[in-house]
């Protein structure tokens, strides 16, 4: 169902890389919970007065509310569509991301709610009143919450957004308040012992932790999260397939919204290779990058020397170095200044975060170990944590 009302109302709903598309799709999942919470609400408000059941007017009120979480996901879309301008030169996708965390900041509002009224009810129970209309509206209910769910999860696969998946998992949370609602209406008829205020803290918690949980999915790509892996080696691999670059290093990946990614990487080539042949190459790379990939990609030009003898063979002895200390640790931007009686050994070195080593620690290391080969050699080392 939820593919045919996609093909019927967002057009080119297959570009979805289109930020104009992907709008849309936001859009029209919002549209749809704004009405069907509407709905919701107003079912389970009338529904509740009528049999004087304050759990069901309580998850009607939790249903308005959905609604305008629905509305919050709207206007974050919109504005998440806005075109870059003098104050925001990169656009407003990420606000996308703020309306993802606003969600989830209601999701833990509710779940403080829910704990305060369950405790009013496990003080103050309500006489157990229960109806067969009453269980077909909440039958109904937890239906229509579990076709959203699954709604805002194919949407959200659909465009990767994290504010749909928060919406999703909204639904979800709803449905097991719904149903904790249900399950203790029909096991206080048979047993006379009213659970529902028992079974909300239950579903309180759930809800609590679920929330925070969202806060910390929506907050990291604001924060600025490291790529993916599979991201980092399908860049690598295909500048290095570039004939005349023979390395790269100090490559960095962010984002501003789903489908706006930059990178920037320094590209080795060697130094007595023409500099307009290595402009070249690097200006082709960045432009298939932008065609191909979405990426824009910004390239320094780092020149290599390549055909000094003296200086490959000092740099695979601090290679050596460097393998025995880490295998986790890299080495680029090497240069050598020789001199008569000192010589500077110059390089960058990239540690991973969590390495056992301070950045002092390790550049005192190697230069022990580089004088130890020779001790008119003076490391001069820069530390990158990758």
């Amino acid at each position: 169902m939820t593919s045919l009302l996609v093909r019927i109302f967002i057009k080119n709903y297959r570009e979805t890389g289109n930020g104009r598309v992907r709008e849309a799709y936001g859009t029209f999942a919002s549209v749809v919970g704004v009405c069907s919470n509407i709905l919701l609400f107003i079912i389970k408000l009338l529904t509740g007065l009528l049999f004087n059941s304050i759990a069901i007017i309580a998850d009607a009120v939790n249903n308005l509310s959905d609604s305008v979480s629905s509305l919050v996901t709207l206007v974050g879309f919109k504005m998440s569509g806005k075109p870059a301008d003098s104050e925001h030169p990169y656009g407003h996708a990420r606000m996308e991301y703020v309306a993802g965390m606003i969600v989830s900041f209601f999701i833990v509002f509710l779940g403080f709610q829910l704990i305060k009224t369950s405790f009013d009810k496990i003080l103050h129970p309500d006489p157990a009143k229960i109806s067969w209309v009453m269980i077909f509206v909440l039958v109904i209910s937890i239906l229509i919450k579990l076709w959203q769910c699954l709604f805002y999860r194919r949407i959200g696969k659909t465009i990767n957004s994290v504010t749909l998946f928060a919406v999703s998992a909204d639904s979800r949370n709803d449905i097991i308040a719904t149903s904790s609602i249900l399950l203790g209406a029909i096991i206080t008829h048979f047993t006379g012992f009213n659970l529902d205020g028992y079974m909300g803290v239950v579903v309180a918690i759930f809800i609590l932790m679920s929330g925070v949980h969202l806060v910390m999915d929506t907050m990291n790509p604001l924060l600025g999260m490291a790529p993916e892996p599979e991201m980092v080696e399908m860049i690598e691999k295909k500048i290095l397939s570039y004939e005349g670059i023979i390395g790269l290093h100090d490559l960095a990946v962010h984002n501003y919204g789903a489908v706006k990614c930059y990178a920037s990487v320094h590209c080795e080539v060697p130094a007595e290779q023409d500099i307009m042949i290595s402009h070249e190459i690097i200006d082709s790379i960045e432009r298939d990058f932008l065609k191909t990939e979405g990426i824009h990609l910004v390239i320094h030009l780092d020149p290599v020397v390549t055909c000094d003898e003296k200086t490959n063979a000092l740099r695979e002895t601090v290679e050596r170095i460097i393998l025995k200390i880490s295998p986790d640790i890299g080495m680029h931007d090497f240069r050598v200044v020789w001199g008569l009686h000192l010589s500077k050994v110059i390089f960058d070195i990239e540690i991973p975060f969590g390495a056992p080593w301070t950045d002092q620690e390790i550049v005192k290391l190697l230069k022990d170990k580089i004088s130890q080969e020779n001790e008119t050699y003076e490391a001069v080392i820069i530390v990158d944590r990758k």
